[in-house]
């Protein structure tokens, strides 16, 4: 009897992969069990998530103003939620272990998330005067992806293509138009707004926003955050500092360090 025919290798490790998601920051992996939590419960049909939790421009009020919030955890379907998590997961545990998890936790629920959608409300509801509605993580990621641009085009400034330099800050800008281009149904304003507050962020427009230092140390020795919770990243356990590394003019060797940087009427996704 001939023996079964091996199984093809897989693409990928699976140790590899897990022992990745075991070293997850904390709110990295909250952030991936909320949107998977949202998901499954997409799939039954007494009550639509999507209809409840993305950003749809007629429907902000007093009263929905939740959904300045919830819109980047919300998705339309497996694939939607799948990709998205393989973008934003390593962009968001670079940027929780590099600042810490209570910055994290302060700019992703506050201004990271509402700025992108309080832009996109007002070109949209009052400039288009469209209500097309948006949801996925993908915001989070095409904003980190912008301030990664701005901190590489700090130490990077130009790449090649054939005879033309190409400025690196605006990458994101392809990625946009190439995911609208490729991907149906998938936001180039959302996107693009997303970009945009990436920008102000790498730039450090948005420092403002970071509540300060004393403040954050003094909430995790009074409630001893390091020791209770599992895989908090402390504001003294950052991997590069606050903001990164700032420029020096005069460091030796003439190195340059880097700073830190969709359902009424039609609807789109913001991501694949």
């Amino acid at each position: 009897m001939a023996s079964p025919a091996a199984l093809p290798p897989l693409p990928f490790n699976p140790s590899r992969v897990r022992s990745y998601l075991l070293r997850l920051p904390l709110f990295t992996r909250l952030v991936v069990l909320v949107i998977v939590l949202f998901w499954l419960l997409e799939l039954q049909t007494v009550w639509s998530v999507v209809q409840w939790g993305s950003l749809i421009p007629d429907e902000i009020g007093l009263s929905t103003m939740y959904r300045l919030n919830t819109y980047p955890v919300i998705h339309t379907g497996f694939f939607h939620t799948f990709i998205n998590l393989l973008a934003v997961t390593p962009l968001l545990e670079r940027f929780e272990a590099e600042h810490g998890t209570l910055t994290a936790v302060a700019l992703f629920i506050g201004p990271l998330s509402t700025l992108p959608a309080g832009i996109y409300l007002v070109i949209e509801k009052f400039i288009l005067h469209s209500n097309t509605a948006v949801a996925g993580a993908s915001v989070w990621a095409f904003l980190l992806l912008g301030s990664e641009s701005i901190r590489t085009f700090k130490s990077n400034p130009y790449f090649s293509l054939g005879n033309y330099k190409i400025p690196t800050w605006t990458s994101p800008l392809f990625a946009c138009v190439l995911v609208w281009i490729l991907v149906p149904n998938t936001s180039f304003l959302g996107h693009l707004c997303s970009v945009l507050i990436g920008y102000l962020l790498g730039l450090g427009y948005l420092k403002f926003f970071v509540p300060p230092e004393k403040i954050l140390r003094w909430i995790e020795g009074k409630l001893n955050l390091l020791g209770r919770l599992p895989h908090y990243v402390s504001v003294d356990q950052k991997t590069y500092g606050r903001y990164g590394v700032l420029p020096t003019a005069g460091a030796p060797g003439g190195e340059r360090g880097t700073t830190m940087s969709f359902l009424g009427g039609s609807s789109q996704r913001l991501g694949p």
